[in-house]
């Protein structure tokens, strides 16, 4: 019984340590965008927001792109930094992996931040040359929600003042042409 006991528990030990060091790390998309035939036809996990729009196919998947740089994270209206453009790659995955999600981000949404498992595709022949995320595992790190910009007193003001300034203009104008 102590044997059984010390075996057990080494094999828990074991995989306290070794389970870590196994889990998938996160590739970031640039990797996949500047070097993709790198990770061609590997188990890869990418991170980042789900934007645009969620295109159901009739052979049961889905595709959508997954922007994975710093305005998925923080986006500008929440302060977030200007950091240059959009980092993203296209992913396909089985609709019914799609079915709880939150709307995809775009103006005034910000779509569900996920990490995205599955095998990286680079110019898939069967997909007319694609390079995509073929995912098979999906989960939602943060959900989606909106976004307020909020009013900015700048803009009302000019815009108010605009339209006094035009309204102005129009009485102006009849005035001079009810003279004549």
């Amino acid at each position: 019984m102590a044997r059984l006991l010390a075996a057990v528990s080494v094999a828990v030990i074991v995989a306290g340590i070794a389970g870590p060091a196994m889990a998938q790390a996160v590739v970031p998309a640039r990797d996949l965008i500047e070097n993709p035939a790198n990770l061609d036809g590997d188990v890869v996990t990418v991170e980042g927001e789900l934007i645009g729009d969620y295109g159901f196919r009739s052979d049961g998947t889905m595709w959508t792109q997954l922007n994975d740089d710093s305005y998925a994270r923080r986006p500008l209206v929440d302060g977030g930094p200007r950091t240059g453009a959009n980092v993203g790659i296209g992913i396909r995955m089985p609709a019914r992996l799609a079915e709880d999600l939150d709307p995809p981000g775009g103006y005034r949404v910000r779509g569900p931040l996920v990490q995205a498992t599955g095998v990286w595709r680079y110019h898939d022949p069967a997909r007319g040359g694609e390079s995509y995320l073929e995912v098979t595992e999906l989960v939602v790190v943060e959900s989606g929600r909106a976004l307020d910009e909020g009013a900015r007193p700048v803009p009302l003001i000019a815009g108010a003042l605009l339209v006094l300034v035009a309204a102005w203009t129009f009485l102006s104008y009849r005035k001079v042409r009810d003279r004549l």
